[in-house]
């Protein structure tokens, strides 16, 4: 599939980026196991359509970090869609933290990458992102350190996303919330925030 003009409308003066970025994900990405082979046909529409729309609820001029980054999803997505955020990517295998290193020198972009797990990352980030990392009471408790107070972990998930807000076991002074986005020309998203108390 190619982009269509509306998705290309999340990237203005990052088309070209995010165009590349799709074509390494569905070639060099595929080649080192990075993504499933079935995949290459659906790169726009099942991964780089569902990591938009998280992007329209960070905040202004944030520091983001994504962990778990994988092969960039949604990390490298937020940073071309929001070149007014600082995005930082934790990934703990190697392999995919080189291809991760290959795709930032490619584009340029003005993203650091870390190897390494969440629960080792020292530094504190306004916003924690994860797509298909690990269940919600995982993430919190991996990432949970990172976040300062007024500070949210935004997790992509499927349609069952209400049910694990509703079995997860919250931190004290924590709140969750479940964002239904539903953009134009875009598939319904489910971003599930957990905002730590200020």
């Amino acid at each position: 599939m190619k982009p269509t003009p509306e998705i290309l409308a999340y990237f203005p003066g990052k088309q070209a980026e995010i165009t590349s970025y799709a074509n390494l994900l569905a070639s060099v990405a595929i080649e080192r196991g990075l993504v499933g082979p079935k995949e290459a046909d659906r790169i726009w529409e099942r991964h780089i359509a569902n990591c938009i729309p998280i992007t329209t609820i960070i905040p202004q001029e944030v520091r983001v970090v994504d962990i778990g980054s994988g092969a960039g999803l949604p990390g490298i997505v937020i940073a071309l869609a929001r070149p007014d955020l600082k995005v930082t990517l934790v990934e703990p295998l190697q392999r995919r933290v080189d291809f991760l290193l290959e795709v930032v020198d490619q584009l340029k972009l003005p993203i650091q990458v870390v190897r390494g797990r969440a629960e080792a990352v020292k530094m504190q980030f306004e916003i924690v992102t994860s797509r298909a990392v690990a269940p919600l009471e995982k993430l919190i408790q991996i990432s949970w350190h990172m976040i300062p107070k007024g500070g949210s972990l935004l997790a992509i998930k499927g349609e069952s996303a209400q049910e694990e807000i509703d079995k997860t076991k919250l931190k004290k002074g924590a709140t969750a919330h479940l964002h239904q986005i539903n953009l134009p020309n875009l598939p319904v998203a489910r971003v599930v925030e957990v905002k730590k108390g200020a």
